[in-house]
């Protein structure tokens, strides 16, 4: 299991190397502790609704896992409702709200693919395209076959393409308590591509996987390559514009600020005990995670992205059929019970299976998942990286998302 978890928060905790020019900022403060807040009775809507085993899962988040706060929102037909529990922040108490935007890691991935997908049907590039076709001398490491890695290979981490994140240095500053010191630190995607480069390939292109936050950052610049605009900008037009999604974003790389209305996000850089120091992470440099999980959004418009992505409103049949075609993924290398196709992931329940994405990044943690029609959908988001011990999964608030799944999707086999 330990493996699996490293991979895991290793995939979306990035890293880089680090500009000679980067300011060193000073050690955050540790969060003053204080009484977690007691655990919210069950309001009557809430189980009217038929989401009270959501509720109680938010509500144990909190009171037993100890995080600050926890929140989800469900769609399940053109009903919608929204749950949450503790804090948005620590300082003030405020409780979470359905607007307050967060980070949301990995999930950024899926909206890559599908401008990737996007471009592909309208035959701008092919899924069969090589890496060097498109980045020629950039995928230059001992051992790379840039020629023979395609774009397809990228989107569903067969590539074989070392993952950033997974460097001994990265780990060392983007994880622990070197964080505090690097956080505000920018860097470029050549430089996280560079990182990779000085490791030898997993495996040959197209023989195995392994998840690598590299293969994103390589595919965001095969976009901008093959429009000559900037991701950012083929992620706003392309679905968020036509989506209303109004509270999603794509930061500019020195942008560590969260605008809009949000709560606070909460690190305890990986300590596992319950008494470990808390801290304030809200404001970081999110180009270390670039189009590998740089994007803020909120539950609604995450709702509101994958019932249309699931639901085939933002794909032709065949890229559709492309984006989900899925890869067990193998035993201890990411998350139990998964599969992996272009940008998307499924879960395997107690009673059936869901799709979507799930992200993380210093302080914030992200699911979506649903029904494969779109039609059913869960987004939750937690303003803290840790849980104190009491689930399956251990330190991290793996083990909250999946028991809200189940909650929700397997209610009879939960007893939810």
């Amino acid at each position: 299991m330990k493996t699996t978890i490293r991979t895991t928060v290793g995939a979306v905790l990035a890293g880089a190397v680090l500009s000679a020019t980067a300011a060193t900022p000073a050690l955050a403060t540790p969060v003053p502790s204080a009484p977690l807040p007691s655990a919210p009775v069950l309001s009557a809507s809430a189980a009217k609704s038929g989401h009270d085993g959501v509720q109680k899962v938010l509500d144990r988040a909190v009171a037993e896992g100890g995080l600050p706060g926890a929140v989800a929102e469900v769609r399940d037909g053109h009903r919608r409702w929204y749950g949450g529990a503790g804090v948005a922040d620590t300082a003030t108490g405020r409780a979470r709200h359905p607007q307050d935007r967060f980070r949301i890691g990995s999930t950024t991935k899926t909206f890559v693919a599908t401008v990737v997908l996007q471009l592909a049907a309208e035959g701008r590039l092919s899924l069969d395209d090589s890496v060097d076709h498109w980045l020629p001398g950039v995928v230059d490491g001992p051992g790379y076959q840039p020629d023979r890695i395609t774009v397809r290979q990228l989107l569903n981490h067969t590539s074989g393409v070392f993952n950033y994140v997974m460097d001994e240095d990265v780990q060392r500053k983007a994880g622990g308590p070197a964080f505090l010191r690097h956080r505000f630190d920018d860097y470029t995607p050549a430089q996280l591509v560079g990182i990779a480069m000085h490791h030898r390939p997993d495996f040959a292109p197209g023989t195995g996987w392994t998840y690598s936050d590299t293969n994103y950052v390589l595919a965001g610049l095969i976009v901008e390559r093959a429009t000559g605009t900037t991701l950012a900008e083929q992620i706003e037009q392309r679905i968020s514009a036509p989506l209303g999604l109004g509270s999603t974003s794509t930061p500019a790389p020195s942008d560590i600020t969260v605008h809009g209305p949000h709560g606070r996000e909460y690190t305890r850089l990986g300590d596992p005990h319950p008494d470990a120091p808390v801290y304030d992470v809200t404001e970081l440099s999110p180009s270390w995670g670039w189009a590998s999980g740089d994007m803020i959004s909120t539950v609604g418009d995450l709702d509101t992205f994958f019932a249309a992505l699931l639901g085939g409103r933002l794909l032709p049949p065949a890229q559709q059929r492309e984006m989900f075609t899925m890869i067990p993924t193998p035993p201890k290398t990411w998350i139990e019970n998964t599969a992996y196709g272009l940008g998307v992931s499924s879960i395997t329940l107690s009673c059936t299976t869901v799709w979507g994405m799930g992200g993380a990044i210093n302080g914030s943690w992200t699911y979506t998942y649903g029904s494969r029609d779109g039609r059913h959908l869960l987004s939750t988001n937690v303003n803290g990286d840790w849980t104190n011990g009491t689930w399956k999964s251990g330190a991290w608030p793996i083990g909250v998302f999946t028991d809200e799944l189940e909650a929700e999707f397997c209610p009879s086999a939960t007893g939810a």
